[in-house]
């Protein structure tokens, strides 16, 4: 008998529609026993597209007594009655929040659906009075607390982050309906807040003082995206499919799958966890790319970092504490909070005597898809264009044809139009590095020696580049620099052969005017 092909829910967020419809589940109901046994409101924060819809709905059928969706699961085989309670779902990714006057209709639209639901009357017009009669009512009409799921809390202001009087307009509105988890607090039974950012001075948590932020948690690391055992336990046959695509080994094909997809920690001792939105997509089209970069838009990101002459470098190797990643304030919007939370940075490790968090980009998707898409507000070159650019770059650095890709470089600067600003080095030295990294080579700025700090450094499998950087000054200049400064002693032994490259940046010319090389 032929065995059934695997349908992989891409893109579908409704435990009942997988379960009825024989999707590929991944059992997370393990975290449900955990949350009943626990506290009354949490928060969990995560990226986007991470899984955090799904779970809502989950949590939502089980307070809906469907146990017949959770047979074969862990929660089926635990002492609970099973009862119906009333639930309460709002889904706040439903709309863009570009203008004014759309957190109103989305919130109305879910008002008037509960009044129709379960029978409630009521002329209140504010939005925190209507909900609050809300769940009164239903709770008295059931005779229980209500389970309360609010699903992406902060889209309207994350949307907004860069517009002060949207933000601060939705800001209050939220305000005043979240206010209810707290004074409603005698008719409910249970809330659970998810969204990407945590704001601090949003009275959602600065009233709730018992609320329970499992955002960092070791015992809820796992509770979305996919864990390394949950990959291997449930998609055996994606792997293998993908291996027979690619001509090898499923052990192998496992690796490949870990560059591109693993990588992401969020807490202090988190299994490895894939993006579980790009691991779906790759199993069901057999074919690796940028999935979960290509679903969203990096406008903001890259706003923001040119808005606070961010230094990549700097940021994407960051070490911080825990107050760095926990918050976001419209006043100072951190880029590390900002990337942390919208998943382009993760934890690789934590220091345990000093408290500090070391992040990092978690895998080759996330590199490759936000440097292009950042590539455009450093450079002139288009994302559409970039392809071409990029390997016939490769193909030069790792043959080792200095000439031919700085006259490439060169080109690529002179296209520049006036309106990016290139009159600090830093603002080169991003675009350098935002090229090197696209390229798929190993990039690193301002690495240190004993006598002073690389400005750029490029791994190839036969050539080691060592780059310094001047401004208005000349290419011998920056070469005599590397050789005075022996910054390439620490690679005397190295297999690989070493490239000088003394470059200079004219800001008349507005680009790379010239460059001096010298093979060791």
């Amino acid at each position: 008998m032929k065995q059934r092909p695997v349908k992989y829910p891409i893109g579908e967020q409704s435990f009942e529609v997988l379960r009825k419809g024989g999707f590929l589940y991944v059992d997370k109901t393990m975290y449900i026993e955990k949350i009943i046994n626990g506290s009354n409101y949490y928060f969990l924060g995560r990226p986007r597209r991470f899984g955090k819809s799904l779970f809502l709905s989950t949590l939502k059928a089980f307070f809906e007594g469907k146990r017949d969706l959770f047979k074969g699961l862990y929660i089926d085989t635990i002492d609970w009655n099973w009862d119906r309670y009333p639930v309460l779902h709002l889904d706040l990714n439903t709309s863009s929040y570009e203008k004014e006057g759309l957190l109103d209709e989305v919130l109305s639209r879910q008002f008037n659906e509960w009044e129709e639901k379960y029978g409630v009357v009521t002329h209140e017009i504010n939005p925190s009075q209507r909900f609050a009669s809300i769940i009164r009512t239903v709770a008295e009409k059931y005779g229980k607390g209500v389970v309360i799921l609010v699903d992406e809390y902060d889209k309207p202001l994350v949307n907004n982050i860069h517009s002060r009087h949207l933000f601060e307009t939705y800001r209050d509105i939220l305000a005043g309906v979240y206010s209810n988890f707290k004074s409603a607090a005698e008719y409910i039974s249970l809330v659970f807040i998810t969204g990407v950012s945590r704001f601090g001075k949003l009275s959602v948590f600065s009233g709730l003082n018992n609320i329970r932020d499992i955002t960092f948690l070791n015992e809820f690391a796992g509770i979305c995206g996919i864990t390394e055992t949950e990959v291997k336990e449930n998609f055996k046959e994606g792997i293998k499919a993908l291996a027979d695509e690619y001509g090898r080994p499923y052990d192998e094909e496992i690796q490949y799958l870990k560059r591109w997809y693993d990588g992401y920690h969020f807490a202090r001792k988190s299994p490895d966890i894939y993006n579980p939105f790009s691991l779906l997509q790759v199993f069901a089209d057999r074919r690796y790319s940028n999935y979960w970069i290509a679903s969203g838009n990096s406008t903001l990101l890259a706003e923001q970092l040119k808005r606070t002459d961010a230094d990549l470098e700097d940021i994407i190797h960051t070490r911080c504490g825990q107050s760095a990643l926990e918050g976001l304030d419209i006043d100072s919007v951190s880029p590390i909070s900002l990337l942390f939370q919208t998943g382009y940075l993760t934890i690789k490790s934590f220091d345990r005597e000093d408290e500090i968090y070391q992040l990092g980009i978690p895998n080759l998707e996330v590199k490759q898809g936000f440097f292009e898409q950042l590539l455009p507000y450093y450079t002139s070159l288009q994302t559409d264009e970039s392809y071409i650019f990029i390997v016939d770059l490769r193909k030069e650095m790792q043959r080792g044809d200095v000439d031919a890709f700085m006259k490439r470089l060169q080109s690529l600067f002179a296209g520049f139009g006036h309106d990016l600003k290139f009159d600090e080095e830093r603002n080169v030295q991003n675009a350098m590095l935002l090229i090197f990294s696209l390229v798929g080579l190993r990039a690193d700025a301002e690495v240190r020696n004993s006598d002073g700090r690389i400005d750029i450094l490029v791994r190839t499998q036969d050539y080691l580049y060592i780059m310094e950087l001047k401004y208005d000054k000349s290419a011998r200049e920056a070469l005599e620099q590397i050789e005075r400064k022996e910054y390439a002693l620490p690679w005397s032994v190295d297999s690989r052969k070493v490239i000088e490259v003394g470059i200079n940046y004219s800001t008349e010319k507005r680009r790379i005017d010239e460059w001096e090389v010298k093979r060791l």
